[in-house]
């Protein structure tokens, strides 16, 4: 075995997204190799209290450092606010940390974190550097940006769109970030032209993932119960989805309308917009929203579930393989994003078009994959996809076989 030094901002076995790839994927590289990870000093007591709970051989090959930087450094932080800049400085500051420890290791690992205008500064140990997986985020077309808030809202993502655009032509630091990086791992095929990886080693390895689930049986149909989750802001687009939901749900029968239900989890912002959205589409007794659930009661609405809608912009989904996992058909938008997780087997993808038309298309979308016979071979479809290409357990093999490939390891 050899010992891969991870730097990884957000690592915790008790949630997703960022914190549930940091820690999924350091745990899959630890089932091959030493790992030396380092992380925030917040993420400790759920990391110590998860293993304790859960002792399995692999961990032993993990040691855990906590680095944060002084207090005066990181007074202005509150929660999200002022995270990109704290994850900067953290970087930077990161490799003095490894010094003063004298650590000794193989190879350096950038895991989580990153979009791929953000540098990152393993490099200058020398050592075999593999870089992600690093994510990129599409502009909002600009007839969805208008929807939630007209021309200022999307005048604001624009402007947004062109600092990171200059940013990532710029900054030397992220030049130097690509140069350096032996291999790149990217969330969706867009990294590729945004950071000109043409002539470097790099592959799509999205940082979602999920683990496998026990299913009694793949999806049959029984009425439709439809499930979306995420954060409620534009980005993730569930206005689309209760406006297709209602196209959809409005031509049907009486005896299915009764069948047929959409449950909405998550928080954020835009709560009070869906709100008004469901009472205008007279769809109270059809819809629901429920707050954030604990990870098993989220695993449970899965498992209960027959459709996962989700037309997010977003360039990545990490909901998507959990959806996937219980064998859920997803409906989304052909884009970067949820649209490369899926394929044409495991769900539907409805192309971008103008904004009433979306929606249209994604009703008839719910339609095609309603019936029991399409509902079944979608459902055991999204099954396949999940096993073959979004297991952590196979991610962990990808990044092994990324450094053999590489001959970082024997």
């Amino acid at each position: 075995m050899k010992t891969i030094l991870i730097t990884a901002y957000a690592v915790n076995p008790y949630k997703g997204s960022e914190d549930g790839t940091g820690w999924n994927i350091i745990s899959q590289i630890a089932r091959h190799q030493k790992v030396i990870a380092i992380t925030r000093k917040n993420n400790r007591e759920a990391i110590e209290k998860y293993i304790q709970k859960n002792p399995e051989e692999r961990y032993e090959n993990i040691t855990f450092q906590y680095f944060d930087l002084p207090y005066w450094m990181r007074f202005w932080k509150r929660k999200s606010r002022g995270a990109l800049l704290y994850f900067f400085l953290w970087q930077l500051f990161v490799p003095l940390f490894v010094k003063l420890k004298k650590y000794k290791f193989d190879i350096v690992h950038g895991l989580n974190f990153h979009a791929d205008w953000m540098p990152c500064f393993l490099w200058i140990f020398g050592k075999p550097f593999v870089w992600g997986p690093v994510g990129h985020h599409p502009e909002m077309p600009k007839d969805y940006t208008k929807i939630h808030g007209g021309i200022k809202a999307h005048i604001k993502e624009r402007l947004k769109w062109l600092a990171k655009s200059a940013v990532m032509r710029f900054d030397p630091l992220l030049r130097l970030t690509v140069h350096h990086a032996d291999y790149v791992l990217a969330v969706n095929s867009a990294v590729g032209s945004s950071l000109n990886l043409n002539k470097k080693n790099w592959q799509v390895l999205p940082a979602v993932g999920a683990k496998a689930t026990v299913l009694d049986s793949v999806k049959t149909g029984n009425g439709l119960k439809i499930l979306s989750v995420g954060r409620f802001v534009p980005l993730k687009g569930f206005d689309l989805t209760v406006l297709a939901f209602a196209a959809y749900y409005h031509k049907l029968s009486l005896n299915e309308k009764a069948n047929t239900h959409l449950t909405l989890i998550g928080k954020g912002p835009m709560r009070k917009q869906l709100e008004q959205l469901i009472h205008e589409h007279l769809l109270e007794e059809a819809v629901s929203i429920i707050d954030w659930l604990p990870q098993q009661e989220l695993f449970e609405a899965y498992r209960k579930a027959d459709v996962f809608l989700f037309p997010s912009h977003e360039g990545a989904g990490m909901v998507i393989p959990e959806a996937l996992s219980y064998a859920l058909p997803v409906i989304c938008l052909d884009n970067i994003g949820p649209g490369e997780l899926i394929d044409d087997q495991s769900g539907i993808k409805v192309p971008y078009t103008q904004y009433q038309s979306t929606i249209q298309d994604l009703a008839r979308a719910i339609q095609q994959i309603s019936a029991p016979n399409r509902l079944r071979q979608f459902s055991a479809g999204a099954k396949h996809r999940f096993e073959s290409y979004l297991d952590w357990r196979e991610k962990g093999q990808q990044i092994n076989q990324i450094y053999r490939a590489l001959k970082l390891i024997s």
